[in-house]
This record gives C-alpha cells, structure tokens and sequence, in this order.
C-alpha cells in the first residue's frame, strides 16, 4: 500500500461527503501514519507468515450458536392494524431527515 497524502485524505472525504478542516486532515494522516508502523511492526514478526488468519476472536464461538427454527408470524394485516398510519403493505412514518442542500 502507497503512503496515505493529504490529497487522498481530501478526494475520499469528498467522495464521502464529509469535508474534512486542514487540522482534520492533519489528524487523519496522523493515525494512518499510527497504522502503518503497527502494520510494518506487524509484518515484521519473525515467522508471522506461517500463522493462520483468525476468522473470530473466540476459538468456540461455532460451538456457541443457537440452534436456528421456524416461529409461526402472524399475519400482515394483524401487524399493520397496530399501525397508525400504512400504505398497502408498508407502514407509512413521519419523516425524521430533512435535506438542507
């Protein structure tokens, strides 16, 4: 992986449409460069090749699992007659999110 600029930091926050201040930037840079020492550090573990990936941090999380079954639903139009308000098959709610754009 390439150094992690200022300009790659900038062209995703405006891909992700958080505009980032300079001092933003300036710490975002900050702990990429915190992560690519302990990335480097990491690598460079005598023998660290020959270790398998972990796919979950606890060695019997498979055991731990419920079993999964079938529960019996009750029917849509029970459902949405604790509804105030649907349309069809969906429940219809008062908008939470305004755009300001």
């Amino acid at each position: 992986m390439g150094k992690i600029t200022k300009e790659l930091v900038d062209d995703y926050a405006k891909k992700l449409l958080i505009g980032l201040t300079k001092e933003e930037n300036d710490l975002v840079l900050k702990e990429f460069d915190i992560i690519t020492e302990q990335m480097e550090l990491i690598a460079n573990i005598p023998g660290i090749e020959k270790i398998e990936p972990m796919t979950h941090a606890l060695d019997r999380y498979l055991d731990d699992l419920d079993d999964d079954y079938v529960e019996e639903a009750i029917e849509i139009n029970e459902a949405l007659s604790n509804c105030q308000s649907y349309v069809d098959r969906e429940v219809k709610v008062p908008k939470v999110v305004e755009n300001n754009g």
